[in-house]
């Protein structure tokens, strides 16, 4: 658990505040934010810290053998069981069992469940005979349960159980103060666990990480950290580098920053103010590219030169896609590929030379 954003440190407040009750918990959050974390870090700070915490995925168990995963089985309980066999819970006894993804639990084991949370008692699938454990349940979703309760697919009653005390974890966009901290640690990490030498972060790449969106939160940080701490050979990452990262992420779908707390028509005005003002920064460096190629009394080529299917609507796109792509390769010749100058050359940012050479496939 790292950060020093007010919404963390609230976060962390909270978790020390329950750590030590045996209230049960609910933690809800984004996918990716790092709940089980959370669970765990609850966990640490219990009087049941000195045995380990059990963790149960429940939308990665079939349903039919969750009950029994859960609640343990006799032998011939069902095809199959050969042998006796203890549960989740049993296991767990005089610990912390984590139930992560608990709203996709179904209901015929959330009956179960909730005996087991009121009474402290279960009996194993086939069995005669009720157990007793002294269990503390943390659950976790990234759903919406009291929309499932509605919707009648979530207990009420469970929900109300598990919901003693609901902490709720941000996403990655509400605590960018923590981003650059988050970085450190993970890159640190990854070296490590990779047999890497330990790489520095340019400020301007720190700029870059804190202004994503990071629709994957935490997750999606490590796995693109990940890729470029491995890809990367150069001893300090920059800008361009983490550019080019997250343009391939998200290069097949656009990726925009949700808005929230606004109706419908007025978050769709704003998500295509924002795309408009995307449209006119590449339009502003085409256009500056064009002056500058002109500028040095370098050659445009002519319409006919260019190969475009007779229609208006094809026109002008492929038109300035070829100036582009032509303006691009003969800067780079002129320079022997050196991408500073040729990108001082064109009047455009080096990580805009960087991604359209990639765009064009142009070889240096």
């Amino acid at each position: 658990m790292i950060g020093h954003s007010e919404v963390f440190l609230q976060l962390m407040e909270t978790i020390r505040q329950v750590a030590p009750t045996e209230i049960n918990v609910l933690i809800v959050g984004e996918s990716g934010t790092g709940k089980e974390m959370v669970a765990q870090t609850i966990h640490a700070y219990s009087r049941r810290r000195n045995k380990s915490m059990m963790t149960v995925n429940c939308g990665a168990i079939p349903q039919g053998i969750l009950e029994s995963e859960l609640f343990g089985h006799t032998r011939g309980a069902f095809t199959g069981a050969v042998e006796t066999r203890k549960g989740y819970f049993e296991l767990a006894d005089g610990s912390t069992l984590f139930l992560d993804e608990i709203g996709e639990m179904p209901l015929e084991t959330q009956v179960h469940l909730l005996r087991v949370l009121e009474t402290h008692e279960f009996m194993p699938v086939g069995g005669h005979s009720v157990k007793k454990v002294d269990v503390r349940v943390l659950a976790a979703t990234n759903k919406n349960l009291e929309r499932a309760v509605h919707q009648g697919e979530f207990r009420k009653d469970l929900f109300y159980r598990l919901n003693a005390v609901k902490i709720t974890v941000p996403p990655l966009r509400a605590r960018r103060e923590d981003i650059r901290e988050l970085t450190e640690y993970l890159s640190r990490q990854i070296c490590s666990e990779s047999n890497i030498p330990i790489k520095r972060f340019t400020t301007e790449a720190f700029r870059v990480l804190e202004q994503y969106s990071w629709p994957g939160n935490i997750r999606e940080l490590k796995n693109i950290l990940k890729r470029i701490l491995i890809l990367e050979k150069q001893d300090t990452i920059d800008e361009a580098q983490i550019r080019f990262h997250l343009g391939e992420q998200t290069s097949e779908s656009r990726s925009l920053p949700m808005v929230m707390h606004k109706t419908s028509d007025q978050a769709e005005r704003e998500l295509i103010y924002r795309a408009l003002m995307e449209l006119r920064l590449a339009v502003e460096d085409i256009r500056n590219m064009i002056i500058q190629h002109s500028a040095k009394g370098l050659q445009l080529p002519s319409i006919s030169q260019i190969s475009v299917e007779e229609t208006e609507e094809d026109f002008r796109p492929q038109t300035l896609k070829s100036l582009e792509a032509r303006a691009v390769q003969e800067a780079l010749e002129r320079h022997s590929g050196n991408r500073k100058k040729a990108s001082r050359d064109l009047g455009i940012g080096e990580r805009t030379l960087y991604r359209k050479i990639k765009e064009y496939g142009i070889n240096e």
